[in-house]
């Protein structure tokens, strides 16, 4: 788990942060009735060569590598879907590729930061993480700044793929104790379901692709479900899922945006392809 300072609202409070963070700003409006908002805090860049220290395989379809180094003194990541970005280099020898990716784990005493990549479609970070072996180097940058949630939230929906696992699993474990928080999780296969070390009051929702297609197991597990008011919705993933979710909960449920955060990660048959819903 990170071991960063925790808070009950399982975010760091503005005390904690470093004054070497340039400046945070709030972008959504606390209002009158209070409603979740969005405290974007920035960090300086910094390019960062590490090394692999151990690679392991979670489940048949997760690779977890962890980096260790000097260079990451001073790392910071103070929101659970914070992303670096992963400089894999190739064998040709021209530019590197590069990738976003959560981090999963810090941990400040060992100067060590977990990396889970999800095995489903073949692409460089796949191809690297598949291959990666203790020895071997990566250069990272950033995070290049957070963007914490805050307010009056009673509970956690989190909503996602494997790809979203890393934040799913990192926010989960970061919850004050006794948070409720439920997920609802499409992956592969039923044996890439994944455990959680959490204080927080968990209930997950695995749902294999064996059973059926992403969006519509997520969609028929999401109706079943009660919204209690006070909770906030986290949803990402694959981007055709993730707006198939968000307009169910804005238009069907009548949720307001205030109380939704979604990011599509990727979308089937797109190389690099990423979409942010803020509208």
């Amino acid at each position: 788990m990170f071991n960063f300072k925790k808070t009950p609202s399982s975010v760091a409070d503005p005390a904690e942060i470093p004054s070497a963070i340039p400046s945070v700003t709030q972008t959504a409006s606390k209002g009158a009735t209070a409603a979740p908002y969005t405290e974007r805090v920035r960090h300086e860049l910094r390019m960062r060569r590490l090394q692999v220290t151990s690679v392991s395989r979670i489940t048949p379809n997760m690779v977890r590598v962890v980096l260790q180094g000097e260079a990451l003194a001073g790392f910071t990541s103070h929101a659970a879907d914070d992303h670096i970005k992963i400089f894999i280099p190739t064998e040709t020898g021209s530019q590197p590729a590069k990738r976003d990716y959560t981090p999963r784990y810090y941990d400040t005493d060992k100067q060590a930061l977990t990396l889970d990549f999800a095995v489903h479609e073949a692409g460089p970070a796949t191809t690297w993480a598949l291959q990666a072996k203790a020895g071997d180097w990566l250069e990272i940058g950033g995070p290049r700044g957070s963007q914490v949630i805050r307010g009056p939230i009673r509970q956690w929906l989190l909503i996602g793929d494997e790809t979203a696992l890393p934040a799913i699993g990192r926010r989960t474990e970061e919850l004050a104790s006794d948070t409720p928080v439920t997920a609802i999780v499409s992956i592969p296969q039923s044996t890439d379901k994944q455990s959680f070390d959490t204080q927080a009051s968990f209930s997950g929702h695995w749902l294999s692709r064996e059973q059926g297609e992403r969006a519509d197991t997520v969609m028929e597990c999401l109706r079943a479900l009660t919204i209690e008011p006070g909770t906030f919705i986290w949803v990402a993933g694959e981007t055709s899922m993730v707006r198939t979710v968000r307009q169910y909960l804005l238009e069907e449920c009548g949720i307001s945006k205030e109380w939704i955060k979604a990011s599509g990660y990727w979308k089937q048959g797109v190389a690099e392809s990423s979409e942010r819903f803020n509208d």
